[in-house]
């Protein structure tokens, strides 16, 4: 039973320490992903902050900085309250075992005394011959020699809990310095948090005082955004049409064989959803991006989101309506299609390339394409490359169910 025992404890052991890492290394990878995305957004605020005009980019950039330094923190007390659980239980473990290692000593030191006292080969020997039969001077051999290799399995269970107690404690001792040195990460990131909260209060005040000039540049942005959504719904509501077309040539000769067979002529769908869906193809493709709602790859492979879709406010009187998604990025880095589909087309309007995939009756725009590797008609994969970001690395990305507006944060894979 004691045997058991032991290996029961040493099993409890090393399976805490299996999934403990297991769920701190994917807190580590976190809170590495925060770091990464943090320091591509100090890259942005250094670029911004040497221009004396505060710019709405600025403001956008901080807060993005504030949210991530707030996730970091975030990340930091699950890491510290994992720790706190699992430094209890290692010093649980830790008593449990020197508990356990001091009753095989004391068990141990027994046998060893008894064996001490009984040790000379004329006592053994005396010991079998005083049997009643030979049957148990055999049984009384069988005895020693198994008292004599339980001896040694105990001596072995020793060093093994002995060993076990020592990588107990070195684990207990790493634990409390990570603590350590994530109490001190934590103090840093509150201190810098706090100094972007600051700065982000400056900078709106800035931007309030300069409410004239700030309007008319949301104005312009405005206007810019509106030639693109007008092209991109243009574009969509020619891929209905053509859609439609189709499915009523198909349906005239539906219809006409019906009347040839003297059938009834099938019912003629008539909603845009449904015409976007006539085909086996595009209502499968439909079904299988609605079925990925919430796991959709993001556009980049690295990036930041700097604006989400919503009523932004700026300062007491300034507010703009957002669409789509903002995502800050690497210059140069890859824009990937979010699902499989084809390119309907790539549109440039005031100096901002975008491109439009279509996706069964949903389609996907990705907009300040530096460079562009794909052509219309073409077919696109999952996470297939179409371009580049430019230099200012700041993409946009748009879903649509037909000419409704989709929010992003439904359909792509949490941040």
């Amino acid at each position: 039973m004691k045997k058991f025992r032991i290996i029961f404890i040493l099993f409890l052991v090393f399976s805490g320490i299996q999934s403990f890492a297991q769920t701190r290394s994917e807190l580590e990878k976190k809170r590495a992903e925060l770091n990464r995305d943090i320091e591509m957004i100090n890259n942005t605020l250094s670029k911004t902050s040497s221009d004396k005009k505060v710019t709405l980019k600025q403001l956008n950039a901080l807060r993005a900085q504030i949210r991530l330094r707030q996730s970091k923190i975030n990340t930091i007390n699950s890491e510290i309250r994992l720790l706190d659980g699992q430094i209890n239980e290692n010093v649980n473990q830790v008593r449990s075992l020197q508990s356990q290692l001091k009753q095989l000593k004391d068990d141990y030191a027994a046998m060893i005394r008894f064996a001490q006292k009984n040790q000379g080969s004329y006592s053994k020997l005396m010991y079998i011959f005083a049997a009643k039969d030979f049957n148990q001077a055999y049984k009384r051999m069988k005895y020693l020699q198994q008292f004599g290799e339980y001896r040694q399995k105990q001596a072995r269970y020793i060093e093994g809990t002995q060993t076990s107690l020592k990588n107990k404690i070195t684990q207990l001792s790493k634990n409390k310095q990570d603590k350590d040195h994530l109490l001190v990460d934590q103090e840093k990131e509150k201190t810098t948090l706090g100094t972007a909260q600051n700065k982000q209060i400056k900078v709106v005040s800035s931007l309030t005082s300069q409410e004239r000039k700030l309007k008319q540049d949301l104005a312009q942005k405005q206007r810019d955004a509106q030639k693109l959504n007008a092209a991109i719904r243009q574009a969509i509501k020619r891929e209905i049409e053509l859609a439609r077309k189709q499915a009523e040539e198909e349906a005239r000769a539906a219809a006409a064989k019906a009347r040839a067979e003297g059938r009834e002529a099938p019912a003629v769908k008539s909603n845009s959803g449904s015409i976007l869906n006539s085909t086996p193809e595009a209502a499968k493709l439909s079904a299988d991006f609605v079925s990925n709602r919430g796991k959709l790859p993001w556009p980049v492979a690295n990036g930041v989101v700097t604006e989400y879709a919503g009523i932004q406010k700026i300062g007491n009187n300034v507010t703009r309506e957002v669409t789509g998604w903002t995502i800050k990025t690497n210059p140069g880095a890859s824009i990937r299609s979010v699902f499989e589909g084809q390119v309907t087309r790539i549109v440039n309007i005031s100096g901002f390339t975008t491109v439009l995939i279509k996706h069964g009756e949903f389609f996907t725009a990705y907009k300040n394409l530096g460079t562009v590797s794909v052509s219309v008609g073409q077919k696109v994969s999952t996470k297939q490359s179409l371009g580049t970001a430019d230099g200012q690395a700041e993409i946009e990305f748009h879903i649509y169910k037909s000419t409704q507006e989709q929010d992003p944060k439904s359909w792509l894979a949490p941040e």
